[in-house]
C-alpha cells in the first residue's frame, strides 16, 4: 500500500483548515485517512502550522511520499531538513548542530523582514501626512481668493438693470406722448380740410363751360 502524507481539508466555507493526514494514495482527497499528524492554519498570520514530527519521521522512513504543498510545509519548520541529514546517515551532533544554523537563519530572515515591514509602513505613514500637508497648505491658500471674490462688488449687475430701466422709461415718454386727446384733434383737422376740397371742385366744374353753351356762344357770333 502506498502512503502519502497530504491534506485534508474542514473547515467551514471561505473559512478553510487543514488536517496533515497519513492516508492511502488511492482514497480521495477528503476521504478515509490512516492517521492525523499534523494541522495547518492558512487564515492565521503567519500561518499556523503543527506536527507530531516523531510520526512523521515514522512514515517517512517507511516510504511515504509527501505532496508539493505537505513538503514546503516541513521545510518552513526545519523537518524536511533534519529527514535530508537523516537520510545522509548523520550523527545527532551533525543534526543539531545543522539545527541550530538554520534556526539562527530563520530568525535573521524574520528580523530582516520585520525591519522592511516597519519601514514600508513609516513610508507610508510619511506619505500619507505629506499629502495630508499639502491638502491643508492649498486650502489655506484657496481661502483668501474665496474671501476676496465674495467681497467685490457686482457692477456689471448694477450697469445692466440701468441699462434695461432706461429703455423702459423711454417706452413710458413715447407711450404718454401719444394721448387719445391728441388722435381726436388729428381727426377733426381732417374732417375740416375735406368740405373745403369739396367746395374747390365744385367751383371748378362751374367755371368749366358746358359742350351745350359753347355751340350757343358760337351760333351768336355767326
Amino acid at each position: 500500500m502506498a502512503v502519502k502524507l497530504r491534506l485534508r481539508r474542514t473547515g467551514k466555507k471561505k473559512q478553510p483548515f487543514y488536517r496533515i493526514v497519513a492516508a492511502d494514495s488511492r482514497s480521495p482527497r477528503d476521504g478515509r485517512f490512516i492517521e492525523m499528524v499534523g494541522t495547518y492554519d492558512p487564515i492565521a498570520k503567519p500561518h499556523k502550522v503543527d506536527y507530531k514530527e516523531e510520526r512523521i519521521l515514522h512514515w517517512l522512513s517507511n516510504g511515504a511520499k509527501p505532496t508539493d504543498t505537505v513538503k514546503s510545509l516541513f521545510r518552513g519548520k526545519g523537518l524536511w531538513l533534519k529527514w535530508t541529514l537523516i537520510k545522509q546517515g548523520a550523527d545527532e551532533a551533525k543534526i543539531a548542530s545543522e539545527m541550530a544554523a538554520w534556526e539562527k537563519m530563520q530568525e535573521e530572515k524574520m528580523k530582516r523582514l520585520e525591519q522592511q515591514e516597519a519601514k514600508s509602513a513609516a513610508e507610508k505613514a510619511k506619505a500619507k501626512a505629506e499629502q495630508k500637508k499639502e491638502a491643508e497648505a492649498e486650502a489655506a491658500a484657496a481661502a483668501p481668493v474665496e474671501a476676496e471674490v465674495a467681497s467685490e462688488p457686482e457692477p456689471e449687475v448694477e450697469t445692466t438693470e440701468a441699462a434695461v430701466a432706461e429703455p423702459k422709461a423711454e417706452e413710458t415718454v413715447a407711450e404718454e406722448s401719444v394721448t387719445p386727446e391728441s388722435e381726436k384733434a388729428e381727426v377733426a383737422e381732417v374732417e375740416a380740410t375735406e368740405p373745403e376740397k369739396e367746395a374747390a371742385v365744385e367751383e371748378v366744374k362751374a367755371e368749366e363751360p358746358t359742350d351745350d353753351k359753347q355751340e350757343s356762344e358760337k351760333k351768336a357770333e355767326k
